[in-house]
């Protein structure tokens, strides 16, 4: 395994103390204000319009999706038995040379 040769992240072994800078000016300590609260209230207010337009998109959702599921299961299921039936057209043409 690699180690590196210098620590990435190397800890303070003792009390780290600061030399006084005289050019910068002190700041005195001030808390930090809070922030003004907001209402109590909903971020998104709908109307009744607009529950009624949501619904309406979300039916028409779940109905082009579901159209298109069971379009490919109907497609998946014609492929099948077009297989099935190929399947048995060409067992029963090497049957029958076999026997003549």
């Amino acid at each position: 395994m690699l180690r590196p040769k210098i620590p990435t992240n190397p800890l303070p072994t003792g009390i780290v103390t600061g030399t006084a800078r005289s050019d910068v000016p002190a700041v005195p300590h001030q808390a930090p204000t809070s922030a003004p609260t907001a209402p109590a209230r909903p971020t998104v207010q709908l109307t009744p319009g607009a529950v009624v337009a949501v619904i309406g998109g979300g039916t028409a959702v779940v109905l082009v999706v579901g159209a298109v599921l069971v379009s490919m299961l109907l497609a998946v299921a014609v492929t099948a038995a077009s297989l099935a039936i190929s399947a048995l057209v060409v067992r029963s043409l090497v049957a029958s040379q076999n026997h003549r």
